[in-house]
């Protein structure tokens, strides 16, 4: 009976399971755990080998790409997708630079526009940057995000069309049900104060946003079909 054992622990050594992980480096980063260790598996992260009684075994590699993917989360607050696909790249042999990323929201922040800066990049008249702000689909600042450029070409080329800002009213109206919708499903984990519910929210909320907008696109797609059938 003791053979099935001794056959594990051979064909394990050197190996770490997830207590001696979880031992080695708490005290870097004292909020892991045994499911977050799970759940970097389910992401992709880390792949530990199986015993034949089915126990993680962790080897140096996987401790130190765990130790990577927690740096980038905790330091960078970079989302999973992104560590994955870093960490996979370097390990391939690719000359892979530390990815930036967003602090935890939704929406990155960059270069900042004053107004004439942003009609000039954006090719919009003053006219339609007032309309756009009165429709509040632009905030009224001081000066402008890159969003606030984003949005504005988007309206040059609709308003080509005859569609004006007005006409978008209902669009800013709706994206804010989706955030109060985003905002409902992540409660339990807004709620937490421990920074790694925090960050898993600041991860989910862009994917259900992209869940939203893809929903929104099928019903869009299927009501042009019909419009011109």
């Amino acid at each position: 009976m003791a053979a099935e054992p001794a056959r594990e622990r051979s064909s394990s050594a050197g190996y770490l399971s997830i207590g001696q992980v979880l031992a080695r480096l708490s005290p870097e980063f004292p909020g892991l755990s045994a499911s977050k260790l799970r759940f970097l598996e389910s992401q992709g992260i880390v792949t530990p080998v199986r015993t034949e009684s089915s126990y993680r075994k962790y080897s140096p590699a996987d401790l130190e790409r765990v130790r990577l993917a927690l740096t980038l989360q905790r330091d960078h607050f970079m989302p999973h997708s992104v560590i994955r696909d870093f960490l996979n790249e370097r390990d391939a042999g690719g000359d892979a630079g530390v990815p930036t990323a967003a602090p935890p929201s939704i929406v990155a922040t960059g270069r900042r526009y004053r107004r004439d800066e942003l009609l000039h990049t954006s090719g919009a008249t003053a006219k339609l940057l007032d309309d756009a702000v009165s429709a509040g689909l632009v905030p009224a600042a001081e000066s402008y995000a890159d969003q606030s450029v984003a949005t504005l070409r988007a309206l040059v080329a609709l308003d080509r069309h005859g569609i004006e800002p007005r006409h978008l009213r209902s669009m800013r109206q709706s994206a804010e049900r989706d955030v109060a919708l985003i905002a409902s499903a992540l409660a339990p984990l807004l709620r937490r104060t421990d920074g790694a519910s925090r960050t898993r929210g600041a991860e989910l909320a862009p994917e259900l946003a992209k869940r939203l907008d893809e929903v929104r696109a099928v019903f869009v797609r299927t009501a042009l079909e019909k419009l011109l059938d």
